[in-house]
């Protein structure tokens, strides 16, 4: 999310800046803004919506062509509303630093308030105007020890770029968590840039530095230099050189945005559930979401999740972490179908209403008419700013930075985090788990996300295997029970939505009612088989299934040799030690076997016939 363009040399900046931000639209964005340095010290330029409304704003403003230094920002807004003031770049006090960035700072508040008592004036309602003050605080002529000592007190993720006026041939940039990647000129001119995304740069450069985690770039016309934020050591670090085109670039490489998003997955959990977690001296770590405090002051009795798809899915995931935590009665809702039904609820019921876009026409609709009957409203989407945001009396921001390919991948499972973070909100808030026992399950869900950078590679090959084997086969059945239920319906409706394929997800329990009479020896069974208390259960229907020639693909822990064995193809997970985050992990190898049944069959991945990515009418 996000996107970052700096630039100096000898070029004019702005049309430079302009370009390298368009060639970042796809990462989203809802306002932008640009600074430079000139002799009257630093200008800025910032506007709410599309970037043809800075181009205007600039056309108008008549900057000299001289000005050769400068940095550039389209954001996504996170903390603020999507305004000219909380646009980057952002000013310190003085006005002669400028500073955008990606990511999200944690302890901005604490800090925020510190740097208040000190006698610094804030002009927006963003984290990142934290980030310019602090750099004013310890700046001592030397800019980038200054940028160093103010992120050694940040929490949070981060990508930076940074100017001063008295330093007008030079940025200072710094990555963590965020994505950050440095222009290598291979042509001998003297011009240094940075952005953070390929696709901004490729116009100048095809050498390229990627910033690790806790680094720092200097960029100037000469070649730029490299340091540790935290002990300041310079480091040599080679470039890379990329052969991509724009449009390749813009993917990551990726052959399609769907197989990127599915892979910024471990990354979408980790911000989704960053800045929810925290620690109290270093020992007891619970869940903090701040901003619905408030709203759940009412005497909540029971819980109604609406949705739609996706959202539905993972609304039918929640139900069991807040029945099981929190003790709630919960019931999930098709908002399409509870919308025209004449269902009871009061100002004792909490209504979630869960959607990517915080835009979908039914979802807004039954959240409209809960709230009609004074129920207490809270969201949980991905964009800040939009209908449903602004109707809810809470919400949840998903991080998961913006989604282009129309099947939602990323988006669910970050969908998943906010509501297992929920759900361990309100055991904490009704005192149903005990302290230890929440700490199991965050850490349990951060393993996940650290376990999926690893596993990812395994389960893309073991689904191209697969693919090519069932990738013409009419119909898919999948099974899964209690945890796993949810996740085998978000499975099937995958594959339905990229290959055509007819698919269905069924309780497993509800094999032998009905879809046991389907399974042949042309039938695909895709079962879901943590070893979890129902493990067993589940086992057993596959053995139905297998004794009726059907074809098993089962996902299940990889020391499970009882399921290898009655299993066709053997999608492999990590030991679990906690099954309740389970979801979060075993939907993600379904995504990418229906990726690649469907880059097989020829289909279009990323924009299947018939769907848009939001269903923004009834």
């Amino acid at each position: 999310m996000c996107g970052i363009v700096g630039y100096t040399g000898n070029r004019p900046v702005l049309p430079l800046l302009i370009e390298g931000l368009k060639r970042l639209e796809y990462r989203g964005y809802d306002s932008a803004g640009v600074a430079w340095i000139d002799k009257n010290g630093i200008g800025r330029l910032k506007s709410e919506g599309r970037l043809e409304n800075l181009e205007k704003l600039i056309a108008t403003a008549q900057a000299p062509s001289t000005i050769t230094t400068g940095i550039g920002h389209t954001r996504w807004a996170t903390h603020g509303e999507p305004t000219s003031a909380n646009a980057h770049p952002h000013v310190d006090c003085t006005g002669e630093i400028a500073v955008v960035h990606n990511g999200i700072i944690e302890n901005y508040r604490s800090l925020k308030q510190q740097l208040i008592s000190e006698g610094h004036h804030f002009t927006s309602e963003t984290d990142t105007e934290v980030l310019a003050h602090l750099i004013e605080k310890h700046l001592n002529n030397d800019l980038p020890e200054a940028v160093r000592l103010a992120l050694a007190t940040v929490e949070g993720s981060f990508a930076v770029t940074v100017m001063w006026q008295k330093c007008p041939g030079m940025l200072v940039a710094a990555k963590r968590h965020s994505p950050l990647v440095v222009g290598a000129s291979t042509n001998g001119t003297h011009e240094g840039i940075v952005a953070s995304d390929i696709p901004a740069l490729l116009a100048y450069t095809k050498e390229f530095v990627f910033l690790e985690d806790d680094e720092m770039a200097i960029i100037s016309v000469d070649k730029p230099r490299f340091f540790s934020l935290s002990s300041g050591k310079e480091l040599q670090k080679d470039p890379m050189k990329i052969s991509w085109d724009a449009e390749m670039a813009q993917r990551g490489g990726y052959p399609h945005f769907m197989l990127k998003e599915i892979y910024e997955q471990p990354q979408a959990i980790v911000n989704t559930a960053r800045g929810r977690i925290s620690a109290e001296d270093g020992k007891a770590i619970c869940i903090e979401l701040a901003g619905i405090e408030e709203s759940l002051k009412k005497k909540i009795k029971k819980i109604v999740i609406l949705a739609c798809g996706t959202s539905w899915h993972a609304g039918l995931v929640a139900r069991y972490w807040l029945e099981k935590w929190a003790g709630f009665a919960v019931e999930v809702e098709l908002a399409s179908e509870f919308r025209y039904r004449q269902y009871p609820v009061d100002s004792s019921t909490l209504v979630i209403s869960i959607s990517q876009s915080g835009e979908t026409a039914d979802t807004l609709a039954a959240m409209k008419m809960a709230k009609k009957q004074n129920a207490t409203i809270m969201a949980i989407c991905n964009v800040l700013g939009s209908a449903i945001y602004r109707g809810a009396d809470a919400t949840i921001l998903t991080h998961a930075g913006p989604e282009i390919g129309v099947a939602s991948t990323k988006a669910f499972t970050s969908q998943l985090t906010a509501l297992y973070c929920f759900g361990l909100y309100m055991a904490q808030l009704r005192k149903t788990l005990s302290s230890q026992k929440c700490k199991q399950l965050i850490h349990a869900l951060l393993s996940i996300a650290f376990d999926l950078e690893k596993w990812l590679p395994i389960w893309h090959e073991k689904a191209r295997l697969i693919s090519d084997v069932l990738y013409d086969r009419r119909d898919f059945l999948y099974l899964g029970r209690n945890l796993q239920f949810p996740v085998a319906l978000e499975g099937a409706l995958k594959l339905k939505e990229i290959s055509y394929i007819h698919a269905e997800g069924y309780a497993a329990g509800e094999m032998k009612h009905g879809p046991i009479a389907m399974i042949d020896k042309n039938m695909p069974l895709v079962a879901l088989c943590p070893m979890d208390h129902v493990y067993e259960k589940i086992l057993s229907n596959i053995q139905e299934a297998r004794a009726r020639k059907g074809i098993i693909v089962a996902i299940g822990e990889e020391q499970d040799e009882e399921l290898q064995r009655a299993s066709h193809f053997f999608i492999p997970i990590p030991r679990l030690v906690n099954h309740d985050c389970a979801p979060v992990m075993t939907v993600v190898p379904l995504q990418l076997l229906a990726y690649e049944i469907a880059v097989a069959r020829g289909c279009d991945v990323d924009k299947p016939r018939n769907l848009a990515k939001s269903v923004t009418v009834e």
